[in-house]
């Protein structure tokens, strides 16, 4: 086993302790430090008493094999752990600084003397998982061995503090980020997630803004609607909506329920779903200029995660070969099975839930509780909603093993195209796990459950539901809103009190090392073995709260950008049932940005600085979500929402039909249009006779009726399809095409009219590639 290393404190470690202060008075007098400010990497076990034989044989080879590439290793025991402090030399790093010099894709600053730890920290990090051990078992391996109980780069004091002052504080919620700081720390991959999560949120305001305007509209026609008039005045006897129990009801008890979905399906619905459409295009073509800015400044926009890969490929095996482009029509078939047969599970999921709202409304309905009774479909419609959420949770953990397996199977040749599959294949599933049932509310929803005496019965016996009389979309609008508001709402809270808790239980230990810790470099000569001693514990302090922080992986990140995408498809797809969703996005991202920094800086270890230029597959994502956006808004106005049906009995059927006045009868020109949305069911018919007990058709105050109503374009006489439903129908169709042919138009103008990168940039990388071929010249004519 290796020998304990000592080593020289670092200023900014004895800063941290108030040994030394910033401004350089009262400096206890040291001698230079030459070496690294801090270990790149540590690895944990457990000791030997406490391990079987075989583990402990396969933990010292792979420290073995560390040392033989002239790593150096420290090792610390503390009770039942093994800390091992991993530091590369610097031929190392001189290696890496000169391909990436003579590499044609990726820049290295000329004047940029010192590797960063950063870089060192993303370079061990390569070499460890790349380094196997005579067996063939690399470290990944032996993580799942036990062999290491974890590994971990060490967050940096002085800088950590920095953030956390600037950045990682509630306080800071209205503040910019400091976003090159950011990257400086945690790397180009986790800057750009912080960049493009702050532009999504400050391009939410408008949209935010306008989403409340639509509904305060809604809100001002509150009770001059003759809609809503017209509903809440009327002493229409409506059909029975469940079996046995339900009785007929007034049209009169759905007034707050009409009242509610004006709110939202109005005429100011239609233009901001373009507007959101349009907004989708925009968002993503000023985020490209966005990044521009950024990736220029910090000299990545050539950079080629490929060509980077076999540059620390060469740094740690001069002889090493690449792993070859592979591709197999077997696997690739079977992984396209497999992704089908998952989202043809997750679809029965759906209709699992279709039942679930039938069973549970039947059930409310027979219910001893009279409330619930009367209210029994939308009790079932928030039931099934909280069922769906609890769906979600435990779909999300079956779709990541899933998505796992299948890139298994793939056998991908390198860790960025692996990142890249298990990223399509993840928000694939988690896209059908969310809105599924959320595309059966908006389309399928009361249009498949037949007529009186026509019912469609699940298993023969149990009706499907129908909807309102004021329509559909408000069981979209609640869907939305409870699945968005629980899920973040319950997520934020979870995502930060469980880290917390967990470093407020484990924070005692640290706090005796620490006091034991001040009086480290305190020491004279005459103690000098004392002190280092003491050094050790300084160290094993600093281990030790770093081991304790919660676990970060490779997709730690992946969790974040999964969880802001899923809501970007919230704010869009369905915007049109549910105007108020971008200002719900807007006010959890303002909270979501200082969370996650929270987080990331002060209760988990420190991520593994990742280089790039781009938020990869993510930006394809977003921008098939912004077209999928544009066919589900134009589809939740034409055939979800009563806009069309408003429009024809406005121009067609109303007393304004064929551009006569009302003026003389003063009627507004929506006056009666609920009554003509309404067919009737007459008791002398056999099969309704059959449908309703003689007990259902008894009204609230107790009277018999012989007739009921319903919402359907069906003659009175034998329930077949009116004239007027086809003309619906076929204005339906006709305004999805023109929508969406419009609004993919205004895309297309807005993505040419909008360039991706500003001038600057490209004149500042034109500049700087003819210097650098200039500086090539001279040297090959010298």
């Amino acid at each position: 086993m290796p020998a304990v290393h000592r080593r020289q404190p670092s200023i900014e470690f004895l800063e941290f302790m108030g040994v030394v202060r910033e401004n350089g008075s009262d400096q206890t007098s040291l001698p230079p430090v030459h070496t690294p400010l801090s270990y790149d990497y540590v690895l944990v076990a457990k000791t030997i008493d406490n391990q079987e034989r075989q583990a402990y044989k396969k933990q010292c080879e792979y420290i073995e094999e560390l040392k033989k590439k002239n790593l150096k290793v420290t090792k610390i025991i503390d009770d039942d752990l093994v800390f091992y402090g991993i530091q590369a030399p610097k031929e190392i790093f001189e290696k890496y600084r000169y391909l990436l010099k003579v590499s044609d894709a990726c820049n290295w600053s000329s004047d940029q003397n010192i590797v960063p730890l950063s870089t060192r920290i993303r370079i061990v990090h390569f070499i460890l998982n790349h380094t196997p051990i005579l067996s063939g078992e690399g470290l990944r391996d032996l993580m799942k061995m036990r062999v290491f109980e974890a590994r971990f780069c060490l967050h940096e004091k002085k800088k950590q503090r920095e953030l956390k002052e600037s950045w990682a504080r509630w306080t800071a919620c209205l503040q910019g980020q400091p976003i090159t700081a950011v990257r400086n720390y945690f790397g180009e991959k986790v800057a750009l997630y912080y960049l493009w999560l702050g532009w999504y949120t400050y391009l939410l305001i408008p949209p935010a803004l306008i989403g409340l305007v639509v509904f305060l509209y809604g809100l001002a026609f509150f009770n001059d609607s003759p809609l809503i008039k017209e509903v809440c005045e009327a002493d229409t006897v409506m059909c029975p909506l469940c079996d046995k129990r339900c009785k007929v009801w007034l049209l009169s008890d759905t007034c707050t329920y009409a009242k509610v979905t004006l709110l939202f399906d109005n005429n100011g619905t239609v233009l901001f779903a373009m507007f959101m459409a349009i907004w989708a295009t925009l968002f993503l073509e000023f985020w490209k200029r966005h990044r521009a800015s950024f990736v220029c400044e910090w000299k990545v926009s050539d950079w080629c995660e490929e060509e980077e890969e076999l540059i620390l490929e060469i740094v740690n095996n001069v002889n090493c070969e690449p792993k070859k482009y592979k591709h197999s029509y077997l696997r690739s078939t079977l992984v396209l099975i497999c992704v089908t047969v998952m989202i043809l599970v997750i679809i029965g999921l759906t209709h699992a839930l279709v039942v679930f709202r039938v069973i549970a409304a039947v059930l409310l309905a027979e219910g001893s509780w009279e409330f619930l009774s009367n209210h029994s479909n939308s009790g079932a419609m928030m039931l099934g909603a909280l069922f769906h959420y609890l769906i979600i949770i435990v779909m999300t953990r079956v779709n990541r093993i899933v998505a796992m397996k299948l890139c298994e199977i793939e056998e991908t040749r390198s860790f960025a195209a692996t990142e890249k599959s298990f990223t399509v294949k993840m928000f694939t599933f988690q896209f059908f796990t969310y809105f599924s049932s959320l595309f059966y509310v908006a389309f399928f929803l009361g249009r498949i459950n037949g007529h009186p005496g026509g019912y469609v019965r699940i298993a023969g016996k149990w009706r499907l539901e129908e909807c309102h009389p004021s329509g559909c979309l408000t069981d979209l609008f609640v869907q939305m809103a409870i699945i968005m508001v629980l899920k973040q709402t319950i997520s934020n809270v979870f995502e930060f009190t469980v880290p917390w808790f967990s470093r407020w239980l484990k924070r005692r230990r640290t706090q005796k090392l620490q006091r034991k810790c001040a009086h480290c470099y305190l020491k004279d000569d005459s103690e000098a073995k004392h002190g280092a001693e003491l050094c050790d514990t300084c160290k094993l302090r600093d281990w030790l709260s770093n081991y304790r922080l919660n676990d970060v992986d490779s997709f730690s990140l992946f969790n974040e950008f999964l969880e802001m995408v899923i809501q970007f498809s919230f704010t869009t797809i369905f915007v049109a049932a549910f105007p108020l969703a971008p200002l719900l996005a807007l006010i959890n991202n303002v909270i979501e940005i200082r969370l996650d920094a929270i987080k990331m800086v002060t209760l988990e270890r420190r991520l593994v600085p990742k280089k790039t230029n781009d938020i990869g597959v993510w930006i394809d994502v977003l921008e098939a979500i912004g077209v999928l956006a544009v066919i589900a808004n134009g589809l939740v106005i034409g055939v979800s929402s009563d806009f069309i049906p408003r429009l024809v009995y406005r121009f067609r059927y109303g007393p304004c039909a064929n551009g006569t006045a009302a003026d003389f009868t003063n009627l507004d020109c929506m006056a009666g249009y609920i009554n003509n949305t309404l067919s009737i069911a007459q008791m002398d018919d056999r099969n309704i006779h059959n449908e309703f007990s003689v007990d259902q058709m008894t009204t609230p105050s107790g009277v018999n009726v012989s007739y009921c109503s319903y919402k359907d374009y069906r003659s009175n006489e034998d329930y077949s399809l009116t004239p007027q439903f086809w003309l619906i129908l076929a204005v339906r169709f006709a305004f999805v095409i023109l929508f969406e042919h419009v609004v993919v138009i205004c895309k297309f103008i807005a993505a040419w009219f909008v360039p991706s990168a500003p001038m600057g940039v490209k004149n500042e990388k034109l500049f700087d590639k003819l210097q650098r071929l200039k500086e090539e010249l001279r040297s090959f004519e010298a």
